[in-house]
């Protein structure tokens, strides 16, 4: 009688790193403004509008993403992959503008399985594809070693001859609008920060976190926002009262947010709320990571597709209120937790 013992999982300190690159430039497609892609000690990218827009963002293992949890639940180099460009595309949709190229820095353990680089690549391939970025490719990037993952993730975009729309431009009598999704992703997390099965959340539960593990972002709205005419846009990233925090800075404006508003995007989270024993409104106002878009419209613009009114720009210093009303400020703070 004989007996075969396991097949071992190749991980990356068996590859040379051209071997490593080896296995992810055939997951990688060149697009139609990638000149020169992977292969080169830098990627050659067209440039139609004659002006670069360009964004970076870091996923840390442990601060941003957790491979596995006390529940049993496993985050997936897919997982990673998709959220790394799904934030960073939508940070060229808040300008206005639409993605053309990604290059991706992967910091990998030497216990870290290829398979699961891999799989990180084919996430980032398919939020691409799936989020209707068509003029995107990842066209290069860099690899390192260290003692634990981290994907950085740099985009580029152009304007197609438009201006940006920038955080400065709400003035008193605009309207204040959403477009995307609140409080899913928030929501997604508190369930997996619960330790609880993920299966006594039913349904519901796998829907939000999977809006928090590979988040959508409304690519198209960026740019119609713009054409429309958005006197401000941002990324909601942080928290929606955090984000306005931010446009009502750097506008020097005072944004008012309409809580009838946001109850229909309270209203369907609060099943899960209640089995966690929160308010969902906690989850719209403080929650980030659907990467929907906050942006202000002058009153007599019509708001594009996807856009919501919810609330207003009103005369006075600059600050956040809730039906006109002093909130504590929510949100993500990447240096306070």
């Amino acid at each position: 009688m004989s007996s075969s013992s396991p097949k071992r999982t190749r991980v990356v300190a068996d590859l040379a790193e051209r071997d490593l690159l080896a296995s992810i430039f055939p997951i990688v497609e060149q697009g139609p403004t990638a000149l020169v892609g992977p292969g080169d000690d830098a990627a050659l990218v067209a440039a139609p509008d004659g002006r670069t827009v360009i964004s970076i963002d870091t996923l840390v293992e442990d601060h941003d993403f957790r491979l596995s949890r006390a529940n049993g639940f496993t985050t997936t180099g897919y997982d990673v992959g998709w959220k790394s460009a799904a934030q960073n595309l939508s940070d060229i949709n808040a300008m206005g503008a639409v993605a053309t190229s990604l290059v991706v820095s992967l910091t990998l353990s030497p216990q870290t399985p290829v398979a699961w680089v891999e799989d990180c690549a084919h996430g980032l391939v398919s939020a691409v594809d799936h989020l209707g970025a068509t003029r995107c490719s990842v066209v290069g990037g860099d690899l390192g070693g260290g003692a634990q993952l981290v994907v950085t993730a740099a985009v580029t975009g152009t304007l197609d001859g438009r201006e940006p729309v920038l955080r400065s431009g709400a003035r008193p009598g605009h309207v204040v609008a959403v477009a995307g999704t609140l409080g899913r992703a928030a929501a997604g997390l508190a369930i997996l920060e619960d330790g609880r099965p993920v299966g006594d959340f039913g349904g519901l539960g796998e829907e939000l976190i999977a809006a928090q593990l590979r988040p959508l972002p409304p690519l198209a709205a960026g740019p119609a926002a713009a054409e429309a005419g958005a006197s401000a846009m941002l990324d909601i990233s942080d928290g929606l009262v955090r984000d306005a925090g931010r446009i009502a800075s750097a506008s020097g404006a005072h944004l008012d947010l309409d809580p009838e508003a946001l109850m229909s995007h309270a209203e369907p989270l609060r099943p899960v709320a209640h089995l966690l024993g929160v308010d969902p409104m906690d989850w719209v106002l403080g929650g980030g990571e659907d990467h929907g878009l906050l942006a202000t419209f002058p009153q007599d613009v019509q708001l594009p597709p996807g856009f919501t009114a919810v609330g207003s720009v009103l005369p006075g210093r600059p600050q956040v209120t809730l039906a006109s009303q002093a909130t504590a400020l929510r949100g993500w703070d990447h240096f306070a937790h």
